[in-house]
């Protein structure tokens, strides 16, 4: 039901951008970045209960803390800057748009640098010397 109510307002908003695009281009603009806005923001409640059940996950495991919580900043990251950039787009500013992907991607990089520490740490000790 809640995928209805998402796919609704999109197809209301894109209705409505349609009508007004060729008169007032800058609102049909704020109306797709509204739009998406408030869709982040309804999904973001739904985000907060997946990482709940990860840390249980993690903590049952016995997985330290540290490595989730960086592969959910490695998560949220990539979300943003996808979101971040599809706006961009929409206003027509592709190179901008292509920026905020590689500021993205080289901020995940720098994050995973520990994590990729500990696996070449742990490949390294299951090798023979």
């Amino acid at each position: 039901m809640e995928m209805i109510q998402i796919v609704g307002l999109g197809l209301v908003a894109t209705v409505l951008i349609l009508v007004i695009k060729e008169q007032k281009p800058i609102f049909a603009f704020l109306i797709a970045a509204s739009t998406g806005i408030l869709i982040f923001l309804y999904i973001i409640g739904k985000i907060g209960g997946i990482i709940e059940v990860l840390e249980q996950l993690a903590e049952s495991s016995g997985i330290q803390m540290i490595y989730l919580k960086t592969i959910l900043k490695i998560i949220g990251i990539a979300y943003i800057a996808e979101f971040g950039a599809q706006i961009v787009r929409d206003a027509g500013q592709e190179s901008i748009a292509s920026k905020i992907e590689l500021a993205g991607k080289v901020l995940i990089m720098v994050l995973a640098i520990p994590i990729i520490s500990i696996i070449i740490e742990t490949v390294l000790k299951l090798l023979p010397t």
